[in-house]
């Protein structure tokens, strides 16, 4: 798996620096009135517009390169979740439910105060988590 990851990578710097050097290698719109009065376009190696039509095709497929290996890399790389190991090196557990303890002392209290120990019984944090 670490060589598919390294073999993507290398595919992806390789493409962003393809990308980059054939954007560059491009003339802007403000270029077609220069070869208009003879900047030497037409005698290049692939005619007046074949360069135009060749790096653009190319950035595109570069471009779509990239795409398709960031999304490679994002779908190997996916976040998995592992249980921590907590300060003190123990895993750490779930807290028991708030409501499950504090039930016999809720039961034997009488009627009007048994809402508003309940209240306060399940705003207290667990003692069991580390802060």
């Amino acid at each position: 798996m670490l060589y598919l990851k390294t073999l993507i990578i290398v595919v992806q710097l390789l493409s962003a620096l393809g990308v980059i050097g054939l954007v560059l290698l491009q003339h802007g719109k403000g270029a077609d009135m220069g070869a208009a009065f003879g900047s030497g376009a037409s005698g290049s190696l692939f005619g007046a517009t074949g360069s135009a039509n060749f790096l653009s095709r190319t950035t595109a497929v570069l471009a779509a390169v990239f795409f398709v290996t960031t999304l490679a890399l994002t779908y190997l790389g996916a976040y998995r979740v592992k249980p921590s190991a907590g300060v003190l090196g123990a895993a750490v557990t779930a807290p028991v439910a708030a409501s499950a303890a504090p039930a016999a002392p809720v039961a034997s209290a009488p009627a009007g105060g048994s809402a508003a120990l309940a209240a306060s019984a399940a705003s207290v944090p667990a003692t069991d988590v580390p802060k």
